[in-house]
């Protein structure tokens, strides 16, 4: 099935002015349709074309799409897909001198990796088909420790290093219900058993951050993430993991991975470039949701006392959407939470 470009800006056109919108025409570069996903992208020449097509709500590219009769429609400014581009081969240089300069007792799920990030490249839109019957042989020891906190973005990291085979161990960090919930303590036992990847929980202190921010003194993110990311780091160096994945979406390129003393660092969400839309598609293969809200009971309930704490939040927000990794219906959905 073929579907010609001036066809598709006429049929947006038609919705538009149907559905009581502007009558803009777009400007779009090309459009790409796989048939055997019945996946199309519509790349625009830039991001105010890329608002018109989808049109207010989302309305203009749904209607599209059901006029089409196809699985579904991805829009992507062209300016966008050159910054992953770039951002993904920037990893590739660095994947590549790891590679050759680094001995590793076992090289081949960095090479697998490498190979992922060579077929992302050459169909970023389409993120199913890049993981379609991939299929490697699993490292025969314990490759990597990922960090796994219950959300979407850790679960992302836990199943692409599984996919890859790192044979990795999931590690969470447990300071207690107000920050690990229970529901959270579900995910990780769930996608853990799932995945046949042994998962283990590390128990730490964390009272004075925990009382210091109920009384105001500071937002608790940033110093919570520091004590857990370091009981993750003890965990690895103790027991001579050579990996340590996060889910980290904003360092990218070569910040996606960075080789220490000991271990090398990766940022696999940001090492792919995805966005938060391809993570949840991914971690709800796995059973894997996102539960309704904004963060963890502590971070509720700081905000809940203290108001002004609230613009902390949004900023961490907003990093992900300047990056590029939510989209601005996205990023306002998850500020209207931050209550």
């Amino acid at each position: 099935m073929r579907f010609k470009k001036e066809d598709i800006i006429s049929s947006i056109c038609r919705i538009r002015e149907e559905i009581g919108h502007e009558n803009v025409k777009p400007a779009i570069k090309d459009i790409i349709f796989n048939e055997n996903t019945g996946v199309m992208l519509i790349i625009t020449a830039d991001r105010p074309e890329k608002s018109v097509v989808i049109g207010k709500g989302g309305w203009v590219v749904g209607k599209l799409k059901e006029e089409l009769n196809i699985n579904s429609i991805h829009v992507e400014a062209y300016p966008d897909i050159l910054l992953k581009e770039y951002k993904m081969k920037l990893t590739l240089e660095k994947l590549d001198e790891i590679l050759k300069t680094v001995k590793l007792a076992d090289p081949n799920p960095l090479e697998n990796l490498y190979h992922l990030l060579n077929q992302r490249i050459g169909n970023i839109a389409d993120f199913d088909t890049v993981l379609k019957d991939w299929n490697v042989e699993e490292s025969k020891n314990n490759r990597a420790v990922v960090a796994l906190s219950g959300g979407v973005d850790s679960s992302f990291s836990l199943i692409i290093a599984k996919l890859m085979g790192f044979n990795p161990i999931a590690v969470t960090v447990n300071p207690g219900n107000i920050i690990l919930p229970r529901y959270f303590q579900k995910n990780v036992e769930a996608l853990s058993a799932k995945l046949n990847v042994k998962h283990v929980y590390i128990n730490v202190e964390m009272d004075d951050i925990i009382n210091d921010s109920l009384e105001g003194r500071f937002h608790p993110c940033g110093r919570c993430s520091k004590v857990i990311e370091g009981a993750v780091l003890d965990y690895a160096k103790e027991n001579k993991m050579e990996f340590l994945i996060y889910g980290d979406l904003l360092s990218t390129g070569n910040q996606s991975i960075v080789l220490g003393e000991d271990l090398i660092k990766i940022n696999l969400p940001a090492m792919l470039s995805v966005t938060k839309g391809e993570i949840k598609k991914l971690a709800s293969k796995y059973e894997v949701y996102r539960k309704g809200g904004y963060g963890c009971p502590l971070i509720n309930e700081v905000h809940k006392k203290y108001p002004h704490m609230r613009k902390f939040s949004i900023q961490r927000v907003l990093r992900e959407t300047r990056a590029g990794i939510l989209e601005p219906g996205e990023a306002l959905e998850m500020i209207m939470k931050i209550k």
